[in-house]
């Protein structure tokens, strides 16, 4: 399973440094991006930028994670506040896969 993980960049360049969830620091490529301002957030893969988000998805996909986190070390966290957007609402195709 492939996870991306939101970071916001703290410092521009083409090897942005940028914060997780916990505060930490990291290195990340963004070549696939473009080199984005401080306060961007990123959706990042093994130390590259794949995607720019904002604060709201950032913030769900921060979420989703801590849950599966709590799960991994055995806490039953409360799934429905985990994955809010996900819930009540009919899964989407992207547009590329709706073609056809």
């Amino acid at each position: 399973m492939c996870l991306g993980i939101p970071m916001q960049v703290v410092a521009a360049g083409m090897q942005s440094l940028c914060h997780d969830a916990h505060g930490e620091a990291h290195w990340i490529d963004m070549l696939l991006v473009g080199e984005q301002p401080v306060g961007t957030w990123l959706l990042t893969y093994l130390g590259a930028a794949r995607e720019v988000i904002d604060a709201t998805r950032a913030a769900d996909i921060g979420r989703a994670l801590s849950a599966l986190e709590q799960i991994a070390s055995g806490a039953a966290p409360d799934l429905e506040s985990a994955f809010a957007d996900l819930i009540g609402r009919e899964p989407e195709l992207p547009e590329f896969l709706k073609q056809g």
